[in-house]
């Protein structure tokens, strides 16, 4: 699945485009890399995200196409 819609699904990011800026700005990252919105995801992937002075790091644990509001933290777990 592509960064961009993961994190839109996993609702760590509210919106798809808001999750494209995020990545084209250079405050996401996949496995210690900078990430582009394209990358692919998949489970057991570390995803690290900047906002502002706050940073969340997770670890990817299932990838769906679509989930409900509840579900979605299941699909990461903090680190």
């Amino acid at each position: 699945m592509r960064l961009d819609k993961y994190l839109k699904v996993s609702r760590l990011i509210k919106r798809r485009t808001v999750a494209n800026e995020a990545c084209d700005a250079g405050r996401v990252s996949v496995n210690d890399r900078p990430a582009k919105a394209s990358a692919e995801v998949k489970a057991g992937d570390t995803i690290e995200i900047r906002f502002g002075e706050k940073t969340v790091r997770v670890r990817v644990t299932q990838v769906l196409d679509t989930t409900k509001k509840e579900h979605a933290p299941d699909m990461y777990e903090y680190i």
